[in-house]
């Protein structure tokens, strides 16, 4: 294993650089290879499918979770297969390995009327009440990942065309259309966030000090927000906005690609599906079938 774990930095450097992964999944990457690396380090067992499938017993005995396991088989496979490319070992021990059937579950998403519900009575008296509703009403009229949307920049927003910039997963840009619900209210947070912090800042989203909003923030303020408004205990997080703004949008008839589109799936046969789609279809598609357009 001493071999594997001089070149997992190489390995690492090449995802962070050249792939562009983000933050999170180096860490995952990083913390699966170490745990296979480990495991065959601690008990001297050779590289081999019956020592492979021991550690995969293992892992699964521990986790019970599919997924789970699914990720980290991927993410040792992976590793070799970079070892491989690059000529550290003449085959790769994962070939021979099929990773477990998981069930596909459908996510958890907000109706149109609890999200109109939320939105509508979302208060708007101070800077951080507009910013809150500002940020819910990007998410839902967008369906950014909460991370693009704290680290928008002012001069990512086109509010004479409704845009915004984003730079996703794996640093690809993607232009997505907003609403007018959200380009109103965006456009008054931003007037008091100037009145308030005195200083240029280039982040759309602040807290009240005037500095970049964290996710953890985000998802404080929503669960917050949610109980009082809707007098629900139901368990929400800021991604549910992406899944509903998706399903919405599917739920209303427009077409599969699009809304892959929109969201700016990084799956590569998934984006060469998309290459021919005429920006003037997918705005067109956006506002016709968007509920809050």
């Amino acid at each position: 294993m001493e071999r594997e774990r001089r070149y997992l930095k190489e390995y690492l450097e090449h995802l962070e650089y050249i792939k562009k992964y983000s933050p999170n999944t180096l860490k995952a990457y990083r913390q699966d290879i170490n745990q296979y690396l480990d495991f065959f380090q601690e008990n001297s067992l050779p590289v081999n499918k019956d020592n492979i499938r021991e550690f995969i017993s293992r892992i699964f005995l521990k986790t019970r979770n599919k997924t789970t396991l699914s990720r980290k088989i991927y993410a040792i496979r992976a590793f070799y297969a970079f070892l491989f490319k690059k000529g550290k070992i003449e085959k790769n021990p994962f070939d021979v390995i099929s990773s477990p059937k998981t069930e596909k579950k459908l996510p958890q998403v907000l109706t149109e009327k609890e999200m109109t519900t939320f939105l509508d009575n979302l208060p708007e008296e101070n800077f951080l009440h507009l910013r809150n509703k500002a940020v819910f009403e990007v998410l839902y009229a967008t369906g950014l990942r909460i991370s693009e949307l704290t680290h928008l920049r002012k001069m990512d927003i086109d509010f004479k065309e409704c845009l915004v910039r984003v730079l996703g997963k794996g640093k690809k840009e993607r232009i997505v259309p907003f609403n007018e619900k959200a380009a109103e209210i965006l456009t008054r947070y931003m007037v008091a966030a100037g009145k308030k912090f005195k200083l240029e800042h280039d982040f759309v989203f602040l807290n009240s000090r005037g500095g970049q909003i964290t996710e953890r923030s985000i998802e404080r303020i929503l669960q917050t927000a949610y109980r009082d408004i809707m007098q629900s205990g139901k368990k929400v997080y800021p991604h549910l906005f992406r899944h509903s703004f998706a399903t919405h949008l599917l739920q209303r008839g427009a077409n599969l690609r699009v809304i892959q589109e929109l969201l700016g799936h990084a799956n590569l046969a998934t984006t060469e599906k998309y290459t021919s789609l005429n920006f003037s279809d997918l705005l067109n598609v956006y506002k016709k079938f968007h509920p809050r357009s």
